[in-house]
């Protein structure tokens, strides 16, 4: 065998496809097949609502008030109250039922909207954060206690706080300080300013009290 021969054997065959058009044809592919899913799916989404099988109309009892919208099956109650409804106080941070920002009380019982589908809370009643001042706009004893000690720094788990302190205080009126931390141990606060936070909900269980008295 000659060195020519030995050339050979290493050179790849020339089939006339350089590396750049090997890489152009890898990314339009992607591209071609991106597109075509995304087609895909917005068709059939667009199908399924055609036929019916999208939207539903729900009555639901919302802060005292039956309210209707148009909603999907699989549809939670926290994307419901915020964008059907307009009930933007009701957060949606982790969207897994771990933070505690879109707690809600259903029936008194405090939830994560976001774990919850709307369809099955038609027979039961939901309060949001908006629902709990009075009529004549006077704040709620909690809500009052947080102006008072101006108990957050961001406020975005503010909501979420309040409504489960609502809950707890009315099964328990004069909790202690580490009563009231475990009553509220399922909601969490990013910006950790839980000391604050604490001296806040113990203001709105001694105006809960003040105002059961007067």
């Amino acid at each position: 065998m000659t060195e020519n021969d030995d050339a050979k054997m290493i050179e790849p065959p020339q089939s006339g496809l350089t590396r750049r058009d090997l890489i152009k044809g890898v990314i339009l592919g992607g591209v071609a097949i991106s597109s075509s899913s995304y087609l895909f799916r917005a068709s059939t989404l667009a199908a399924q609502t055609s036929r019916g099988t999208g939207d539903r109309l729900l009555t639901i009892n919302v802060n005292g008030q039956q309210r209707r919208a148009d909603v999907m099956k699989q549809e939670t109650l926290a994307w419901t109250l915020r964008h059907k409804l307009g009930l933007t106080g009701t957060k949606l941070g982790c969207d897994r039922a771990e933070c505690g920002s879109c707690t809600v009380l259903i029936d008194g019982v405090p939830h994560y909207s976001c774990s919850v589908l709307t369809h099955t809370v038609r027979d039961k009643k939901v309060l949001t954060i908006e629902g709990l001042a009075s009529p004549d706009g006077a704040l709620h004893p909690v809500q009052q206690g947080v102006i008072d000690e101006q108990g957050f720094q961001c406020a975005f788990c503010m909501p979420g706080f309040i409504m489960a302190a609502v809950a707890f205080l009315k099964a328990n009126p004069d909790p202690t300080r580490m009563e009231l931390a475990q009553g509220l141990s399922g909601n969490l606060c990013r910006c950790q300013d839980y000391d604050k936070i604490l001296t806040a909900m113990m203001r709105g269980a001694e105006n809960m009290r003040s105002a059961s008295r007067a």
